[in-house]
């Protein structure tokens, strides 16, 4: 009996210890490079997985029920043969609905200035002291971009350690050359969607994705009508955001995330002020007018 009780013990820890805060889908999209030899997209997706999955962020336990479901599509457009690459990296995340099978979208941003250098079998390892990688550097960043956003849906800025982590991979990669770091890199860059996360002028991004997800969605299943007014409450807060700052960064990654799933909730179930609501969307969110127009009785 002592010796089950061990055996059980080693399995518990086992699995503790490979149980990590992510179940990340990864891909290395390489069609629009004419490169003979596929091996080294797969051995890079595989080592991305590997990096990203087997990985411990956190100090936290999760149990693999509450492993965060995300993904990251990796599109290379051009290769030389060598190390270096170009494209862009796809980043999406889910979080499940209390008492519900669905998983609803709270991250979706495609980030177009991704260069890197990688050679094949390379070990993929982030130092907090030093950038010796812009690979590492990028999927780091959008870690803990996924980790904190998750952790704000569940409590009230709950994501502001991650968040920091992400600024501290950002202050190191300044000055590195590598595009998508710096303000002056363009708009939708790393350093923005980081600065904007942080910065008391967009206070409501925050509130809005607690009230949102924990006021709203997770109380549907036994309450819809007051989580579908916990939702449009959220559209009268973005109304704060936009006066202040119109076209934000942060309100389009919100809407490319979730302007289907609130077309879908609006559509259906106890009514609300639909008039109300939509004209708050279309004043919040204006690129997805066709798809407030489709929110009827």
């Amino acid at each position: 009996m002592f010796r089950k009780l061990i055996v059980l013990g080693i399995f518990l820890w086992s699995i503790s210890m490979t149980s990590q805060e992510l179940n990340c889908t990864v891909v290395v999209n390489s069609e629009q490079v004419s490169q003979t030899n596929q091996q080294i997209f797969r051995t890079l997706e595989r080592s991305i997985s590997d990096y990203v999955n087997k990985t411990k962020w956190t100090n936290k336990t999760y149990g693999p029920q509450e492993k965060i479901n995300c993904s990251m599509l990796l599109t290379i457009t051009s290769f030389d043969s060598n190390s270096s690459f170009s494209g862009s990296i796809q980043v999406q995340s889910s979080r499940p609905v209390y008492n519900a099978s669905y998983q609803t979208p709270v991250f979706n941003h495609n980030d177009r200035q991704f260069n890197f250098d990688y050679l094949e079998f390379e070990p993929l390892f982030y130092s907090p002291n030093s950038f010796e990688s812009n690979l590492v550097g990028v999927i780091t960043y959008y870690v803990h971009i996924i980790l904190g956003i998750d952790a704000d849906t569940f409590s009230k800025e709950g994501g502001t350690e991650h968040f920091n982590n992400a600024r501290d991979v950002v202050n190191l990669a300044q000055g590195q050359g590598f595009v998508g770091w710096q303000q002056a890199d363009g708009n939708r860059t790393r350093w923005e969607l980081i600065d904007n996360l942080l910065s008391n002028t967009f206070k409501e991004y925050r509130v809005a994705m607690y009230n949102y997800h924990r006021l709203g969605l997770d109380v549907m299943v036994d309450n819809g009508l007051l989580g579908k007014q916990s939702i449009a409450s959220c559209m009268k807060m973005f109304e704060a955001l936009v006066k202040r700052r119109p076209n934000s960064f942060l309100l389009q990654t919100f809407f490319d995330a979730k302007s289907d799933e609130i077309l879908n909730v609006f559509s259906d179930g106890p009514k609300v002020d639909i008039i109300s609501l939509k004209n708050s969307l279309n004043r919040v969110a204006p690129f997805y007018a066709n798809t407030w127009k489709e929110i009827k009785y």
